[in-house]
């Protein structure tokens, strides 16, 4: 059962560029709907920075590697997405600390704590319509298959299903946090841009794993 290594997560780092740069008129579409239509354009600035950053400047351990992404989200997405992806990551690298490898229960508990810095950051819970609501069930999702000791890259392929459903029940809800929430009960109809775009950063991890070479 391979863990999941420094290489495994810059895989996933560069597969999250492709994949907003990939769907950043779809990001942009639902940001137009119920918020300030920048979502897709502010991401994908920032992923790219990421994936030139990490090209440039190779880190060794994982607490160094989202560091540095989560550093470089932080300073250059705007608005509210910069600050909660880069905490994310940055929480995801200060709980699993100097290692160049996580098993799958490490790479949970390590996720976890990206979770809660999420939620302390923008104070939304699940069922809010924002991107915790494909964030929590993926962390769940990626916990309870490690606790069955499935191996990371089902672990990754199941988070990457949860983050998807998250996503979707999103449509119907009535926003509570973040600009969307200005509209009321307009805002129902509409995925949440955020979720959206967690589940493509999931769906990266899925990918990374699946494409992780055979130990």
């Amino acid at each position: 059962m391979a863990d999941v290594s420094v290489a495994d997560l810059v895989r996933w780092l560069r597969r999250f560029d492709e994949l907003v740069a990939e769907h950043r008129a779809e990001l942009t579409e639902l940001d137009s709907a119920i918020g300030d239509a920048d979502h897709g354009t502010n991401l994908t600035r920032g992923t790219a920075a990421v994936a030139a950053a990490l090209a440039a400047d190779p880190a060794e351990t994982i607490d160094a590697l989202m560091r540095a992404a989560g550093m470089t989200l932080v300073s250059t997405v705007g608005g509210a997405s910069g600050p909660l992806y880069g905490t994310l990551l940055l929480r995801i690298g200060a709980a699993a600390g100097t290692v160049t490898t996580l098993d799958a229960a490490g790479m949970g508990v390590a996720l976890q704590a990206g979770r809660d810095g999420v939620v302390a950051r923008g104070g939304a819970a699940p069922g809010d319509k924002t991107m915790v609501d494909a964030l929590d069930p993926a962390v769940a999702a990626w916990i309870s298959a490690a606790r069955e000791g499935r191996a990371p890259s089902a672990c990754a392929a199941a988070a990457s299903s949860a983050a998807a459903a998250g996503r979707d029940a999103t449509v119907p809800l009535v926003a509570r946090k973040g600009r969307a929430s200005y509209l009321g009960e307009r805002s129902a109809g509409h995925a949440d841009p955020g979720a959206a775009s967690t589940a493509l950063l999931f769906e990266a991890l899925r990918s990374a794993l699946a494409e992780a070479p055979e130990p």
